[in-house]
């Protein structure tokens, strides 16, 4: 009997380890999964699509385009003219991306631009920038970003 007993014991122990020890499929923090280099696949200025990774009809070419967060809480943001920022980013909420001092002041921006997430998985991100961008033609800018 003892020894019936000792098997459903551990049984029992060997279940709730299990139960406890198991985490699931938990996505990391958008922070963790956004840190990473990023370059341009698709930028819509406004409600016009201008650059597609590829395209030969290209409205403005974005191939210089980068979003570095790989090194937190440092950003390298190169413009699509090729002008490059740098300052620090973070991520105060899971649905909002944030730079700020970033020397030079981009222009019109007083050193801060601000992106809303709209999604985010391994491979690419999708930011809307909140406020418009002077070098567009005050164009709000949705940029499709991935990460080769």
């Amino acid at each position: 009997m003892r020894k019936i007993h000792y098997i459903a014991f551990l049984s029992v122990v060997t279940l709730i380890s299990a139960l406890i020890g198991c985490k699931g499929n938990k996505p990391a923090p958008v922070s963790e999964r956004i840190a990473k280099a990023w370059s341009a696949s698709k930028v819509d200025e406004g409600t016009v699509t201008v650059y597609t990774k590829g395209g030969t009809a290209n409205v403005r070419n974005y191939g210089s385009f980068k979003l570095d967060l790989s090194q937190a809480p440092t950003v390298r943001y190169t413009e699509f003219d090729g002008n490059v920022f740098v300052g620090k980013y973070s991520v105060p909420s899971d649905n909002r991306l944030v730079l700020t001092d970033l020397t030079p002041s981009p222009t019109g921006a007083n050193g801060t631009i601000e992106f809303v997430i709209n999604s985010i998985d391994d491979s690419s991100v999708t930011l809307t920038r909140t406020t418009t961008s002077q070098k567009t033609g005050n164009t709000t800018n949705v940029y499709t970003l991935t990460n080769p």
